[in-house]
C-alpha cells in the first residue's frame, strides 16, 4: 500500500539542492509519494509539518541535524513518524540510529516501516537529539557559518576549530543535578542525549537515544591543546577516564555562568545561560533498521 510523506528537503544545506529531486526519486522507487514542501526559516518547520499533518502518513525530512532538531516539536505534536534522509555534514542522528547515508539506502529504512521511540533532550524549551554544549563548540557553531559549510563541508569544522581552540580560555559554571552541585573552571560542557556528536564522536561510551536519560561531561583543564592527546578517547566515549574530564549522568542538569553564554543545540545557536536541561522519554517515532 503507497504511503504519503511530507518531504523537507533542506535547500539552503551544502547537499540539499542539488539532491532534492534524487530524495523524491529514491522515496517513489520504494513507493512512497512524496509531498514536498519548501521551508525558508527553521523556526517555521514545525508549524509547518503540523499545518500538513492530516494530508500524509508520515514526515521525512532531508538535511542535516540541525534541521532535523527543528522539525522535532513538530513531529510530536503531530503525532507523525520521522524518516531521515541524512544530508547534512555530520549527519549523527543517522549514525545514532544506523541509517545508511545513501539516500536509496535511507529511503529502503523509511519504506520498510520499522520504528523505534527515542529521546528527546529539551534545553530552556529548546529540542535536541545528539548534544546540547556551551564553550568550545558553542563558538565553533557561531562561526562555523553556512557559506563555510556549503564552500568547505567537513574540512570547513576542521579550520574552523582549530582557530577556536588557538583561542579558547576556561569560564566559571556551576553545574546542578539530582546527585551533585558542583562550581567547575571549564573549556566546554556538554550534555548528551543520543550517542554521536560531531561527526561521529561519543557522548559517552555507554549513551544510547533511548535509555532515558542525558549524559554531561566538563572539560576541566587549561589549556585546550590537550583535546589532541584525547582525541581516540572521544572518538569512543572514553574521556570520562580522563581526571580533567567530569562526567555525570542524570535526568535533569541546571548550569549557571558569570555572564550569559550561547548554547549550541546539535549545530545551531538556540539559548544561552542561565539554562535547564531535561529530557522526553520516548517522544519521537523514526524510522530505523
Amino acid at each position: 500500500m503507497s504511503r504519503r510523506a511530507l518531504l523537507i528537503i533542506n535547500a539552503k544545506s551544502r547537499s540539499g539542492e542539488a539532491q532534492a529531486q534524487a530524495a523524491i526519486e529514491a522515496l517513489e522507487s520504494h513507493g512512497i509519494e512524496p509531498v514536498q514542501l519548501e521551508c525558508g526559516r527553521r523556526e517555521d518547520l514545525s508549524p509547518l509539518i503540523v499545518k500538513h499533518r492530516n494530508e500524509v502518513d508520515c514526515v521525512v525530512v532531508g538535511g542535516g541535524d540541525g534541521t532535523l532538531n527543528a522539525a522535532a516539536f513538530g513531529v510530536i505534536e503531530a503525532g507523525l513518524p520521522l524518516g531521515i534522509l541524512p544530508l547534512g555534514t555530520a549527519n549523527d542522528l543517522a549514525r545514532t540510529l544506523g541509517i545508511p547515508f545513501d539516500l536509496d539506502g535511507a529511503a529502503r529504512v523509511i519504506a520498510d516501516g520499522q520504528t523505534r521511540k527515542i529521546d528527546l533532550g529539551v534545553v530552556n524549551g529548546e529540542p535536541f537529539f545528539n548534544v546540547a554544549s556551551l564553550g568550545l563548540s558553542a563558538e565553533l557553531a557561531q562561526k562555523l557559518t553556512r557559506d563555510i559549510k556549503r564552500r568547505f563541508g567537513r574540512l570547513g569544522y576542521a579550520l574552523v576549530a582549530m582557530n577556536v581552540l588557538a583561542h579558547a580560555k576556561p569560564f566559571r559554571a556551576t553545574i546542578m543535578s539530582e546527585t551533585e552541585n558542583v562550581r567547575v573552571r571549564t573549556l566546554q560542557i556538554a550534555v548528551g542525549n543520543g550517542r554521536f556528536y560531531g561527526g561521529g564522536n561519543a557522548v559517552e561510551k555507554d549513551a544510547a537515544i533511548d535509555d532515558q536519560h542525558l549524559d554531561l561531561y566538563s572539560l576541566e583543564f587549561e589549556r585546550a591543546w590537550k583535546l589532541a592527546f584525547m582525541a581516540r578517547s572521544f572518538r569512543h566515549g572514553q574521556h570520562g577516564a580522563w581526571s580533567e574530564v567530569r562526567a555525570i549522568r542524570a535526568k535533569e542538569f541546571d548550569i549557571r555562568t558569570r555572564r550569559p553564554r550561547p548554547i549550541n543545540a546539535d549545530g545551531e545557536i538556540v539559548t544561552q545561560t542561565p539554562a535547564h536541561f531535561s529530557i522526553r522519554p520516548c517522544a519521537v517515532t523514526v524510522f530505523a533498521p
